[in-house]
């Protein structure tokens, strides 16, 4: 199955409502206004928010109002006007290789695939031979430090980890300096993600990149914030939130395959033009990509042909 095909069948749930909600609204043929308002609320539904959905329809309005469209046109109309508008938050990480190590700092909350994430692509890292270290500084959970070190083991990355309820900074201050004396390429650092105790999260996050900085100063060189798209409108909350300790410098987003709420990847993009690194589709490492804007804009519309026109 190629890459397009998993998105497409990841993005199935989302695309089903919006094709049979763009094709109930055009039983007119003509576009008038009762007819994008209708339109507007489908995206909407959708969780592409309310000002892109606006925005979208404001566009078409502008060059089809008064005309007769088919569903299939103005499918393919917004699928090519997500695409331009994500084309430039569409870029995948790139390591700088005079930084070692190149340390990515991993945030998120519980259950958004953050850890497994960072197991996915220290694999990926480590398939290109590069030399991979992780650290386990969600110091709260036993459950995640194990399953760190289950793909750390998998990924044949070491994995510096410390008892439950060990001092995270501290962890990750001697992670920093096992990496160094290493030679280690990258270094992956797992954060803890509660945010039911959000102020005490984010003040041991801030505490976490003072350390880093001491050791590093330019570091972390990236920091990635995982999100599961099956939390629609809730994802927005926990960018602010998170942008608010960290400098997050790209997102990944998960769960793409079981959700009906794919649409809030364009809302975010739109919101906090933050670049969207890698999406999943799947549990498998494979199902973990580069963000391609035009592979998701087709999907989300519910166009099976890339044609690259």
């Amino acid at each position: 199955m190629s890459w397009f095909e998993k998105i497409k069948n990841g993005l199935a749930r989302t695309a089903a409502p919006l094709v049979e909600g763009i094709g109930a609204m055009l039983t007119k043929r003509r576009l008038d206004k009762d007819t994008l308002t209708g339109l507007e609320d489908v995206l909407i539904m959708a969780d592409v928010g309310a000002k892109t959905a606006a925005e979208l329809v404001g566009e078409l309005g502008r060059e089809k109002f008064g005309k007769d469209v088919t569903d299939g046109e103005v499918r393919a109309f917004f699928a090519d006007k997500i695409a331009e508008r994500l084309e430039p938050y569409a870029r995948p990480l790139v390591l700088d290789e005079t930084k070692k190590p190149f340390v990515i700092l991993m945030v998120g909350v519980n259950g958004a695939g953050k850890t497994t994430t960072i197991g996915k692509m220290a694999k990926s890292f480590r398939d290109k031979g590069l030399k991979v270290r992780l650290a386990a500084a969600d110091t709260f959970r036993a459950a995640a430090v194990e399953q760190l070190k289950v793909w750390g083991e998998r990924a044949g990355c070491p994995v510096v980890s410390r008892e439950t309820g060990a001092d995270a900074a501290g962890l990750v201050f001697d992670a920093i300096t096992e990496s160094q004396k290493a030679g280690d390429d990258v270094l992956f650092v797992d954060t803890a993600g509660r945010l039911q105790n959000k102020t005490e999260l984010m003040d041991e996050l801030k505490k976490i990149i003072r350390i880093v900085k001491k050791k590093i100063p330019d570091a972390p060189h990236a920091c990635l914030q995982v999100l599961d798209a099956t939390v629609g409108q809730n994802a927005h909350s926990q960018v602010r939130l998170f942008s608010e300790a960290a400098d997050v410098t790209g997102l990944v987003v998960t769960k793409l395959d079981g959700s009906a709420k794919g649409g809030v990847l364009l809302a975010l993009a739109d919101e906090f033009k933050k670049p969207v690194v890698l999406i999943g589709v799947g549990e498998k490492i494979e199902d973990l990509q580069a963000f391609d804007a035009k592979d998701y804009a087709l999907s989300l519309m519910g166009i099976s042909d890339r044609g690259d026109k």
